[in-house]
């Protein structure tokens, strides 16, 4: 099942790692109960804007509770299937993407879908989970484990009120919406090495499709015939055909293997630069100097993603981490074509286009470095993790008997992201002792 508890053979260790998911629980928790109330601050906005009743507005409360409590079933099978730490930084995309939508919103439907229904999945694809993982970690604790958890939801209540209520009378319900969809990416605590991945994956898709969607518009605008015009996609395509191959053998050498989550993040980067450096492309040579520095660095991203993604993994997790990831790559993607075209028909203006979606895609190449780092410093730093003897809970053994796979061991999964450049460069193990960190790394997912 893959459910992120201890490894198989130790018992929960009331303690150690243990602390850090019951904080994690804290804010799942806090946010799941807490945040339904709390929007209720916007509803007198929201009647005025909308025309509507009271009563109307509820309704966007009343949908997120009920998917809060009628998706469990839902939620259950996801965590079976994926894990929970996956399903976790999913449900904490969800949420946040539902409000980001939300202040979007033309009409009350927008919101019930957006706000309600979105949000709303997104908070029980968090809250669930996170009692299991609880109880993973905790047994003799397990009651002080729970009332303390369950502090989160009076405590995120009493704040988010507040900050609700100066956020309507700063920004407006649209720009309040906007900000706690933003701090609702709190509710993604999940395994390092695919929730590096997967959060990189998201800034990305935020931008990455922005320039070629809008390019051969933008080109007409600044005088471009309508050939020619149409003509710049082409280039980027044929740059394309070259650099994906090219790109592919070179993160194939030796050298170069061990390293493809730093080459990955340099593609990414190069990519967001030339959206920054080509904001004021005007003239026709200009543009197609940008369609080839594009394609050559989308081509890059393109060939090495998938690398990365499987050497995070491993095999056996691959699909379901894929399904995941392309899941969360559509939510951004509903989020940053269309965000950007609302901006080019407020503004008049295609350069914030290109610097937006840019920093959107380098802040993904340098999110993807840095967290890669940092957690590789941690796994050689990280001491083991807590008890190396003792037996297998009967729970354990039970589940032990229907997946051959072990448990990862939370302590030490800051080793996922060392593992991932260590499966680059060695492929397949062969001998037991040197399957433990890929079925370790695999099985994080």
């Amino acid at each position: 099942m893959g459910a992120g508890g201890p490894r198989r053979g130790e018992g929960p260790p009331d303690g150690g790692w243990g602390w850090v998911v019951l904080g994690a629980c804290f804010v799942v928790t806090g946010f799941a109960y807490g945040f339904p109330k709390a929007v209720s601050v916007f509803f007198r906005a929201l009647m005025r804007d909308f025309g509507a009743g009271y009563s109307d507005t509820a309704w966007v409360s009343s949908i997120m509770l009920a998917m809060l409590y009628g998706t469990g079933p839902v939620s259950s099978i996801l965590v079976t299937r994926f894990g929970c730490r996956p399903v976790m930084l999913a449900g904490g995309l969800l949420a946040s993407a539902g409000m980001i939508l939300a202040s979007f919103a033309t009409r009350l439907l927008e919101l019930y879908l957006t706000a309600g229904v979105l949000t709303g999945l997104g908070l029980a694809l968090n809250f669930q989970p996170s009692l299991i993982m609880l109880g993973l970690y905790f047994e003799r604790r397990r009651p002080l484990a729970n009332g303390l958890a369950a502090a989160g939801s009076p405590v995120f209540l009493s704040a988010l009120s507040p900050l609700g209520q100066q956020l309507l009378e700063r920004f407006g319900w649209r720009g309040g919406f906007l900000l706690l969809g933003g701090l609702l990416l709190h509710c993604c605590p999940a395994g390092l090495a695919f929730a590096v991945y997967a959060v990189t994956k998201f800034l990305m898709a935020l931008g990455l499709f922005v320039p070629a969607i809008l390019l051969v518009n933008y080109a007409k605008d600044a005088g471009v015939p309508d050939t020619d015009a149409a003509f710049l996609l082409s280039i980027v395509g044929f740059v394309d055909i070259v650099a994906r191959p090219a790109c592919g053998a070179l993160a194939g050498l030796a050298r170069l293997r061990p390293h493809v989550p730093y080459l990955f993040s340099l593609a990414l980067l190069a990519n967001g630069l030339t959206d920054l450096s080509s904001a004021r492309a005007r003239s026709y040579g200009a543009l197609v100097a940008f369609c080839i520095a594009f394609g050559l660095s989308y081509g890059m991203v393109g060939a090495l993603q998938f690398e990365v993604l499987m050497a995070a993994v491993g095999a056996p997790r691959f699909p379901s981490a894929l399904g995941l990831v392309l899941l969360l790559e559509a939510v951004a993607v509903l989020i940053g074509p269309p965000s950007a075209g609302r901006l080019v028909d407020a503004l008049k203006n295609y350069e914030i286009i290109f610097y937006l979606a840019g920093s959107e895609v380098a802040l993904a190449g340098v999110f993807m470095a840095v967290a890669t780092n940092c957690c590789l410093r941690c796994a050689k730093a990280a001491p083991a993790g807590p008890g190396t003897e003792g037996g297998a809970s009967d729970t354990e053994d039970a589940e032990a008997e229907g997946d051959s796979e072990p448990l990862p061991v939370v302590a030490e999964e800051p080793g996922n992201l060392e593992a991932l450049e260590v499966l680059s460069a060695q492929g397949e193990p062969t001998e037991p002792e040197t399957e433990a960190r890929p079925r370790l790394a695999a099985e994080s997912v």
